[in-house]
């Protein structure tokens, strides 16, 4: 079967295979510009490639103006995720500030929160509180000095459901006054007739204040160097 031809001006026989000869495809072109970059194609990208294949497309087999308008379609739909994510990205950059600026304030204050050391200062001693929904018939609190050591066990009796207080009156077991420092309160209840750790609210003091690049998220850094979330502070004190 003959190849289709045409004749131009000259007389010389013009064939689509040679209209195509020289002509980059647009496919080729998106290889290329997809290989030489390992990040996502931008809109720019969209655009280049989008006008090469209006300059490329063959002449004797144009492209139609329906795959146009869905490549048009295609590069709104890009240039407006592009714009959402810019502003998203702002967004949280911005709430991340005010959340930094606003949670400053805590800096020096006294914060309740669970299982987190606690200052015990030259006198006093340290209060703490325990959820206990259904009640218990019985609590040992332990009290844990940096090292992990045990320096006293407190027992209290039947506890009511609802939130249960206790306090360490700063002693060890031998009744001496146990040095400054941060220790940290663990509680055993007894419910139904089995023992399981409950979570130790404290009062401990925060030293600092962070927020967390990804998502804005603030954290405080408090008593024992320890970093907690903000979300998970349920009291704020004096």
């Amino acid at each position: 079967m003959s190849t289709p031809s045409t004749t131009t001006s000259t007389g010389m026989p013009l064939t689509s295979s040679s209209l195509l000869k020289n002509v980059t495809r647009y496919e080729d072109l998106k290889t290329a510009t997809t290989s030489k970059s390992s990040s996502e194609m931008g809109k720019q990208d969209f655009l280049t490639l989008f006008t090469a294949q209006l300059k490329s497309q063959n002449p004797l087999d144009p492209v139609k103006n329906e795959a146009f308008v869905a490549q048009l379609a295609q590069f709104s739909q890009l240039e407006a995720l592009t714009n959402m994510q810019t502003s998203l990205e702002n967004f949280v950059t911005s709430m991340s500030s005010e959340r930094m600026l606003s949670s400053a304030s805590l800096i020096g204050k006294k914060v309740s929160m669970a299982d987190v050391p606690t200052a015990l200062g030259e006198t006093g001693g340290i209060d703490a509180s325990i959820d206990l929904p259904s009640g218990a018939s019985g609590v040992q609190l332990t009290v844990q000095d940096s090292q992990g050591r045990t320096v006293q066990d407190l027992i209290a009796g039947p506890q009511n459901p609802g939130t249960a207080s206790l306090t360490w009156d700063g002693l060890d077991a031998m009744g001496n006054r146990a040095p400054a420092g941060n220790y940290r309160l663990v509680a055993q209840a007894v419910v139904n007739g089995k023992t399981t750790t409950v979570p130790v609210n404290t009062m401990t003091t925060v030293r600092a204040i962070s927020t967390n690049a990804s998502d804005g998220a603030v954290s405080l850094q408090v008593d024992g160097n320890q970093s907690v979330l903000l979300k998970n502070v349920q009291r704020i004190g004096m």
